[in-house]
């Protein structure tokens, strides 16, 4: 599982270092690739190869022409692409998803368990505080997540 927060640089080239931690992580699980995409915010969204496929297959069957489904898949589907962790530990963020993410000179690597989000550190810092700055907001947050039982 991908835990934690991981702050990093990015350069130039667009390529910015893979958290030790998640390398790890990979390691366990036998796989090398990551499938990065463009998250439903402005982030992106990197999956094992195994988990991507997981998720493919359980997309694959739902319905094809329902809006909702198929704007997922033109969202993640189409925006997916395969990177490696080279050997250095870094991984190169093709341009046009660092334009959707927004991301610049610092990043940040959040773990969401199977599948980790790639953030512009300001960006996920201002998200993070607006949801935490409002008492309605994280009343709002706690009654859902009470709903779904945690």
């Amino acid at each position: 599982m991908f835990r934690g927060r991981y702050e990093h640089a990015v350069d130039a080239k667009g390529r910015t270092s893979f958290p030790a931690a998640f390398r790890e992580v990979l390691n366990t699980k036998g796989d090398a690739r990551l499938v990065v995409t463009t998250g439903l915010d402005a982030c992106l969204v990197a999956y094992p190869m195994s988990e991507w496929l997981a998720f493919e297959d359980r997309l694959a069957a739902l319905p094809q022409f329902d809006r909702n489904v198929a704007m997922l898949r033109r969202i993640y589907v189409s925006g997916a692409v395969e990177c490696e962790v080279d050997k250095v530990g870094r991984l190169l963020i093709p341009a046009g998803l660092r334009k959707h993410a927004g991301l610049a000179r610092e990043a940040l690597w959040a773990g969401m368990g199977r599948y980790i989000e790639l953030w512009d550190l300001g960006t996920f810092e201002a998200m993070r505080d607006e949801a935490l700055a409002g008492e309605d907001s994280r009343a709002a947050m706690a009654a859902r997540l009470a709903e779904l039982g945690l």
